[in-house]
């Protein structure tokens, strides 16, 4: 049995070889407006041919007006693998029958069981309800209208907006708590759960970009503009507070949770264990931050620097507090630099107060 986590992968790749703008699309809206119905079967010729009876042998690259052409033909229309050309037309497919199929059309049911047989990519277009259907292995998809995929993106974005003013709220807030060396674990969690609920619903947006094709530019540009700076705060709030906070702790913690049941994504204590707080870890203790993010937000501090900084002090508490010489002799640094660091601290803690109040 093939994964069904590289199953899905592979539905993703598929989805992307018929988004709008591919050859393979262009063919698919002419059969779906035409009502002819197809099966499409995507496949390397050795794996396909056991189950072969009859047709036409072509070998020839995908053009979408004889693709269609063909597919007026009642058998299947076999292509290779990556769907580039088109290997025969007409073919009666003979799968296994004891292979358990949902389906009750004779097209579609034949397109579930050569996927599930043979590990492959087929897809069955339905000639009476205008009906895409894609199977990956035992995996179904059904492939919904533009239109619907449009709408279901902008309501994605809507959403995502709403969580991002929450974010910079809490984030906020957690800022001026960390001045005030006043954070508790439950404040960085607030932070981090608010990122992964962003995480989890982009991921569901993404998706919709994929089927979306040529047609979803406009919505990754408006994605791309809601997520500037969250992944990197994300990252950095993992460095300033996971007890082992090492590279390889950090990554292995920091992709997004994925999707998750929403009452478990609310939980501050199923979001302190998945992101390797622990399972019974109290969530009123004080902690202290290293400066990671604070020290990121700070124009021109390269990775070493920052580094360096928080390898000497330890905390964000104790630089704040430390004399100009003392951090200009941490390495890398030195007195313009160490001024820039304290400058730069200063702004952020004033902007914090004015978002704060405002």
């Amino acid at each position: 049995m093939v994964n069904r986590a590289i199953q899905e992968d592979r539905l993703i790749e598929a989805l992307r070889m018929i988004a709008p703008g591919t050859l393979l699309r262009d063919a698919i809206d002419n059969i779906v407006k035409s009502r002819h119905g197809a099966l499409l079967v995507f496949a390397d010729e050795e794996k396909i041919a056991p189950m072969i009876s009859g047709g036409i042998t072509l070998d020839m690259p995908v053009k979408p007006m004889i693709l269609y052409e063909l597919c007026k033909m009642d058998g299947a229309v076999l292509l290779n693998a990556d769907g580039s050309r088109i290997l025969h037309a007409n073919v009666q497919l003979m799968p296994d029958a004891r292979i358990s199929s949902q389906e009750t059309g004779t097209r579609h049911r034949t397109a579930e069981r050569v996927a599930k047989q043979i590990d492959t990519l087929c897809i069955s277009i339905s000639a009476a309800r205008d009906v895409v259907t894609v199977y990956v292995g035992d995996i179904r998809h059904y492939m919904d209208p533009i239109r619907t995929i449009q709408n279901k993106a902008d309501q994605g974005l809507q959403t995502l907006e709403r969580f991002r003013t929450r974010w910079n709220q809490v984030s906020t807030s957690l800022s001026l708590l960390e001045f005030q060396g006043a954070v508790t674990l439950h404040d960085v969690l607030r932070v981090l759960q608010r990122a992964e609920m962003m995480l989890v619903l982009v991921q569901l947006i993404e998706g919709y970009i994929i089927q979306m094709g040529t047609e979803g530019r406009l919505v990754e540009l408006q994605l791309q503009d809601m997520l500037i700076g969250v992944r990197e705060d994300r990252t950095a709030i993992l460095a300033d507070y996971l007890p082992d906070a090492t590279p390889a702790r950090i990554e292995s913690v920091n992709a997004p949770l994925g999707p998750v049941p929403e009452d478990e994504l609310l939980s501050l204590a199923y979001v302190a264990e998945a992101l390797g707080f622990g399972k019974d870890v109290a969530l009123e203790k004080h902690v202290r931050p290293r400066g990671f993010r604070l020290l990121h937000k700070i124009p021109r501090l390269s990775e070493w620097v920052i580094d360096s900084v928080v390898g000497h002090f330890g905390d964000l508490n104790h630089l704040i507090e430390a004399p100009l010489d003392e951090l200009a002799a941490v390495p890398g640094v030195g007195f313009p630099r160490a001024r820039e660091i304290k400058d730069g601290l200063n702004r952020i803690y004033e902007t914090t107060l004015l978002e704060r109040r405002g």
